[in-house]
């Protein structure tokens, strides 16, 4: 089993972290953010007005809320029924066509245990991946930063325990700005109008992210897809308690 290593974010007047069960809804519902990286997702769920807690494998020092270092499918079994509703975003690497096609059996592709585990957690949940997991996801809605008035497309699907629909559909009439990749056909064009192939800089107008470095904006998701899907889950999470 992998230790925990919980970081100071958050902590409760005894001065230990933070990890007990809400007892009530006068305060924010509690999130789990599990495969949290650097926190696109958390942000998002934050800004929704959840009390997010992350968790991941690696440490995530730009982590902006409460962080536990550990495994993501242990920590789901051993601590899931703590809090009011769990999002998981599990490597995409065994799913994503940027792998190479004879390397993705080398990535675990762990959508099948983690949905096993969320179900029989019981809580509301949200499974995010890339495109290339659409068909391992049950009735994914997809999400596109033109939705949200983003200069990116950064298209992600979103397995929900409760039905969602996407707020609109896409609108690709605007260039994006690119962060971290920049594909052959897109540099000669890009090079025409001015532009860059891509910049970590255009992260704040692209994905509306300005705390994290490359590493981390290569997964990051836009904080404003949770936003939307936080404050619906905000509603699923408390019928679910009173259920």
């Amino acid at each position: 089993m992998t230790d925990t290593k919980t970081s100071t974010a958050k902590r409760n007047c005894d001065g230990q972290p933070s990890l007990a069960p809400a007892t009530g809804y006068a305060a924010p519902l509690r999130l789990l953010d599990l495969f949290c990286c650097g926190g696109g997702a958390g942000m998002g769920y934050s800004q929704a007005g959840w009390d997010v807690t992350g968790v991941d494998i690696k440490p995530q020092p730009r982590y902006p809320f409460a962080f536990v270092q550990a495994d993501a499918l242990e920590y789901l079994a051993a601590h899931g029924w703590e809090y009011d509703a769990i999002h998981a975003s599990p490597p995409c690497q065994g799913y994503s066509h940027l792998t190479p096609a004879k390397n993705r059996g080398d990535h675990a592709k762990l959508i099948p245990a983690l949905r096993s585990l969320l179900i029989e957690v019981g809580k509301p949940y949200i499974i995010e991946n890339v495109a290339g997991a659409r068909l391992e996801l049950r009735e994914p809605v997809m999400l596109c930063g033109s939705m949200f008035g983003l200069r990116t497309r950064r298209h992600r699907y979103f397995e929900t325990s409760w039905p969602v629909r996407a707020p609109r559909e896409c609108d690709h009439s605007e260039m994006p700005l690119l962060v971290t990749t920049a594909s052959k056909a897109s540099r000669a064009k890009r090079h025409a109008l001015g532009m860059k192939p891509k910049s970590v800089a255009n992260a704040q107008e692209a994905y509306g992210i300005d705390w994290l470095g490359f590493a981390e904006l290569k997964e990051a998701i836009p904080p404003a897809y949770t936003k939307y899907l936080g404050e619906l889950l905000d509603v699923a999470a408390r019928h679910n308690a009173t259920s």
